[in-house]
């Protein structure tokens, strides 16, 4: 991990790659062997906006690949290029055809949208594709809070989602996750014993809770370190 990538000006809550490109599905460590099956979109090539036209539509429709991630976040890329190839959600629904509307287009380029993050949680399996949707309703850090919470708290497609909808009505992310009984900073760690052996005494002759001493550690790891 370098400096910059540590650096706390706080992490980006959108997409940071271009429109299409496939960096998560065509990451080994994150797919194994299908990412060498990863196709890429892109929204200034009138062949590959033609390619994603008839990925959405065979998304829209649902014919192949339902329950696999990986080709639910294919079919978000397809969306987000398609709509950036051709201007808008409207000329994106005309162009695919079939099933796919302007609302489905939307909320899966959204999907698309999303940082590399949280999108990486949805290739592994551990956010399901839509409980995505809803944290791609979300601005800002409240993606992220909602997230984490969902790989933390094991927070259910519809609890996203009704998260999602408070927050978008006034209410900041960490209230609408306190009002619903879900712990915001709880994270289970495991250790090397004999770093969990010197947490444990250095928290103790400090008079601290091993938890802040931790997080004085992890704040000076995110600063760069002296």
């Amino acid at each position: 991990m370098t400096e910059q990538s540590r650096r706390t000006t706080g992490p980006s809550a959108d997409r940071e790659e271009p429109v299409g490109e496939p960096v998560v599905r065509a990451d080994p460590a994150v797919t194994g062997e299908r990412a060498r099956e990863a196709v890429g979109f892109d929204p200034d090539d009138p062949e590959s906006v033609s390619l994603a036209a008839e990925t959405v539509r065979a998304f829209a429709e649902n014919t192949v690949g339902s329950e696999d991630n990986v080709y639910m976040l294919r079919g978000a890329a397809a969306c987000a290029a398609l709509v950036r190839g051709v201007g808008s959600y409207k000329a994106a629904a005309e162009r695919a055809g079939g099933d796919a509307s302007i609302s489905f287009i939307r909320k899966w380029a959204r999907v698309h949208d999303l940082p590399q993050s949280i999108r990486r949680h949805v290739a592994r399996g551990h956010i399901a594709p839509t409980a995505a949707k809803h944290i791609a309703r979300v601005s800002g850090d409240a993606r992220f809070y909602l997230a984490w919470a969902t790989l933390d708290s094991g927070l259910t497609v519809r609890e996203v989602r009704t998260l999602a909808s408070e927050i978008n009505n006034g209410a900041s992310a960490p209230e609408a996750l306190r009002a619903h009984g879900v712990p915001l900073g709880r994270l289970e760690l495991t250790l090397p014993p004999e770093l969990y052996l010197e947490l444990r005494r250095w928290a103790s002759l400090e008079n601290r809770e091993p938890g802040d001493v931790v997080a004085d550690a992890l704040a000076n790891y995110f600063d760069g370190g002296d």
